[in-house]
């Protein structure tokens, strides 16, 4: 059935930000410094704090460790509750460090596999001492030659490291781990696609799922397929939203393909994962080389939020008797009204309701906020990759 107040569907919608979207980024050329940049974890969280203020739609920030390491944690937690937001998914990192070169947890040398294993149980332990749900697991791991690795061996490598993680999974944690197709690795890609990804969370077991990077897919992939197929099997554990052109280009989500976005959301909200009780965790995983950062992750979280409702205006009663009748054209006519409503008046009335800026946007541009940053952040050193 359709939702009678499709606005309500907006309550349950929250997307956690990630802390590296508001350092410096660039591509494999050139990592471009803009005035204003944090240079430490407590003014990304500051930044974040800001989208949220303006839109009621990102409660929490996402970690990279080692880039966000801090010595006490519990101080972490409070400076960001003080900000008005909380701390999110911690995500691993095993793709900067030399040891890594050849791979980290499909590794040959049980040394660097071990290192890896144990860099992910620290990562846990900072959940622990932070409250976050997921350990996100993303792999750099593959190869660029036939015959340059065992592709089974190393298959089986993956396994054992895996499960050698999963044992330290508190009750209330779980593994996501995420797939992509290829880059760096270009022949052999060790988690390539959702089948591989979802075929190791099933042998770890139910506090592991499956994240699905919507810039990590081959041109041409129906992405909402996997949507529906892993909800239904219950292993849809996060999404990371972002956009593409050509690859992975880590664009604000929406830019290239908006519709694409409403299908999405639209098996989110028929899969159940916008409703109560759903551990579905969206996030942003985005780069912001060329545009001001803290209104791209504005624009970011308004674009999921639009889709979403769009997709929510969908009627679905009509769709499925147009669906079982075969009126092919009627029901392709039922989805197309919904995407094609203009709901932007619905949704600045549901800000105003909740005492945000109806426009966002704008609200940020008039704020000053971007000046006074510019002005504070001077002197020290910039986050960037790898900080």
């Amino acid at each position: 059935m359709t939702t009678p107040d499709p606005t309500a569907v907006l309550d349950a919608l929250a997307i956690e930000l990630p802390s590296w979207a508001f350092g410096n980024s660039g591509t494999r050329f050139k990592v471009f410094g803009t005035p204003g940049t944090p240079r430490t974890i407590q003014e990304k969280i500051a930044d974040a704090a800001t989208v949220h203020r303006l839109t009621g739609l990102a409660p929490a920030v996402a970690l990279h460790i080692p880039w966000d390491l801090v010595d006490d944690f519990a101080a972490l937690v409070r400076y960001a509750e003080d900000q008005g937001v909380k701390l999110g998914t911690v995500n691993s990192n095993t793709f900067q460090d030399d040891d890594y070169k050849f791979g980290s947890l499909t590794h040959t040398d049980k040394l660097v596999r071990q290192k890896a294993i144990d860099h992910h149980i620290r990562c846990l332990e900072i959940m622990t001492e932070t409250g976050s749900q997921d350990l996100k697991v993303w792999l750099a791991d593959g190869t660029n030659y036939p015959g340059q690795g065992d592709i089974r061996g190393r298959q089986d490598r993956l396994a054992e490291s895996l499960a050698a993680i999963y044992q330290h999974v508190g009750e209330q944690q779980r593994l996501v781990l995420e797939y992509k197709f290829f880059e760096p690795a270009f022949y052999v890609t060790d988690v390539p696609d959702w089948g591989t990804s979802y075929a190791h969370t099933v042998a770890l077991g139910e506090r592991a799922a499956v994240c699905l990077d919507t810039g990590h897919h081959a041109p041409g992939t129906n992405i909402e397929f996997i949507v529906a197929q892993l909800l239904r099997l219950g292993k849809l554990g996060s999404f990371d939203f972002n956009s593409r052109f050509y690859a992975d280009d880590d664009l604000i989500v929406g830019a290239a393909d908006p519709f694409q976005l409403f299908r999405i959301m639209f098996e989110v909200i028929r899969g159940g994962g916008l409703a109560a009780g759903s551990d579905l965790a969206l996030m942003l995983d985005q780069c912001h080389n060329v545009e001001a950062k803290i209104p791209g992750q504005i624009r970011s979280v308004l674009n999921v939020q639009e889709m979403t409702l769009r997709a929510a205006l969908v009627d679905t009663s009509a769709l499925t008797v147009a669906q079982e009748s075969g009126d092919v054209l009627g029901a392709n006519e039922i989805f197309m009204d919904a995407f094609y409503t203009d709901v932007r008046p619905r949704l600045e009335a549901w800000r105003e309701d909740r005492g945000l800026p109806a426009a966002p946007m704008r609200a940020y541009g008039e704020s000053g906020y971007q000046e006074r940053i510019e002005t504070d952040r001077v002197g020290g050193t910039q986050t960037s990759w790898g900080a």
